[in-house]
């Protein structure tokens, strides 16, 4: 909900491996203003500069219908955004976790991410 942390990094590594499949959009019903600094350092590990991201509101992303819109765990929660795809990764918020435990998020993200641009592009394929 603080749009610091998980969101920020599915973004980074969906604008990274995803070229012209996705546009990707991270936006929190709570946002810190800010984005996490572990989150910063581990994606730099990864060769992702995400420290100009921001940390937004749902109110600062395009109103549309969304094609997919991803949430990681917030449950009941999670704001209602206008969608034709809905995905719950399921995923726990690494703030404040070891550093250890932090990059395997962010692995599971990275993994997520890219089944998701394989199933899009698979899709394209098709029509």
């Amino acid at each position: 909900m603080e749009n610091s942390c998980r969101s920020q990094i599915a973004e980074g590594f969906a604008k990274r491996h995803s070229e012209d499949v996705l546009e990707a959009f991270s936006a929190g019903g709570n946002p810190s203003g800010r984005v996490n600094d572990t989150a910063i350092a581990v994606m730099k590990e990864k060769g992702i500069d995400i420290s100009h991201q921001r940390s937004k509101s749902l109110f600062d992303i395009p109103q549309i219908q969304w094609d997919y819109v991803v949430t990681m765990g917030c449950g009941d929660g999670c704001p209602n955004v206008t969608a034709k795809n809905r995905l719950d990764w399921q995923i726990p918020d690494p703030k404040g976790l070891v550093l250890d435990e932090f990059r395997n998020i962010r692995d599971r993200i990275e993994a997520k991410v890219l089944s998701l641009i394989r199933g899009i592009e698979s899709k394209i394929r098709i029509k």
